[in-house]
């Protein structure tokens, strides 16, 4: 079992009525029926949220999102009504806040690798597939795949693994013709991150969207959006395939948990201990210094 070391107590609004605590967002219902989404500075690892918050994530992961999403507008309409803070909620929910459409979110995590890592690597590594798919003979940790394709896993619980699965399985689980359009708008939108990434001297070797349905029946992207913690982003004068490629993601605390200096074993049922100052300091400078590179603007 694994989830939260210390689950947070949700912060009372008023007017607004607490739904969820997740991994890192807390989510609310104000009372003209939209759904308040804040970003806390919480972090995870081997689906346990750490004792530890890295301090300004959730602004970033914010401010990056909505940096994204004006970038998106063309390829598929966003969940996103106003940044607005609702009155009465704690000084700090500043940039930090979304007001966004209720959805129907569909349970399907949507993958899309155009690099060879993780969990598809291990994958690979056993069957030279990845979600079902061939995948030619040679490749490595951090190979370029042939072209980006779409692994889809089903949304886990807090604590628990989501689970990588064949496309036949989302077309069962939410119909043929949503399958190909999440297929479809999931790979057009990593096509269109990757370029720009790479572009600012960045690879996205892969990265998670979550969808909805609005009233109409129509596709819309919710959640986050190609943010350090959604996403595996290398820098791309260090790539390098056949090892672990350096990140601007959590792979800084994953290593630091995984060392004999944690004195913790990801395996076991034990929580994972806190995290020392100088984890934290540079796990926030690299999340900020991906926002800069991304986007060109000075943190702040």
């Amino acid at each position: 079992m694994s989830g939260f070391v210390e689950k947070p107590e949700p912060v009372q609004v008023p007017g607004l009525i607490h739904l969820h605590t997740g991994k890192v967002r807390d989510l609310y219902r104000d009372e003209a029926g939209q759904l308040v989404m804040v970003a806390s500075d919480r972090t995870s690892a081997f689906d346990w949220v750490l004792p530890t918050d890295i301090p300004g994530k959730g602004k970033v992961l914010t401010k990056l999102s909505l940096w994204w999403f004006e970038r998106l507008a063309d390829l598929v309409p966003n969940h996103v009504v106003s940044t607005e803070v609702p009155a009465g909620a704690p000084a700090d929910w500043e940039g930090r806040t979304l007001i966004c459409r209720s959805l129907t979110m569909l349970p399907v995590e949507c993958v899309a690798r155009g690099y060879l890592t993780g969990s598809g690597l291990l994958e690979y590594d056993e069957h030279r597939t990845v979600c079902g798919i061939t995948l030619p003979e040679g490749l490595v940790d951090g190979s370029e795949l042939p072209a980006p394709i779409f692994t889809p896993a089903l949304k886990a619980e807090v604590g628990e693994h989501d689970e990588n699965v064949p496309y036949e399985e989302v077309a069962r689980r939410v119909g043929a013709e949503t399958a190909a359009q999440l297929r479809q708008t999931t790979l057009a939108v990593y096509g269109r991150a990757r370029d720009i990434a790479r572009e600012r001297g960045i690879i996205l070797a892969d990265t998670k969207f979550e969808f909805g349905l609005d009233e109409n029946e129509t596709l819309v992207i919710g959640d986050e959006v190609l943010t350090p913690d959604s996403s595996r982003f290398w820098p791309a004068d260090q790539w390098e395939p056949g090892r672990a490629q350096p990140s601007f993601d959590k792979q800084i605390i994953r290593d630091w948990l995984k060392s004999p200096e944690s004195g913790w074993d990801p395996k076991s049922e034990t929580p994972p201990p806190a995290l020392p100052a100088a984890v934290v300091d540079r796990v926030q400078a690299r999340y900020i210094e991906a926002y800069e590179r991304l986007t060109g603007l000075t943190w702040s």
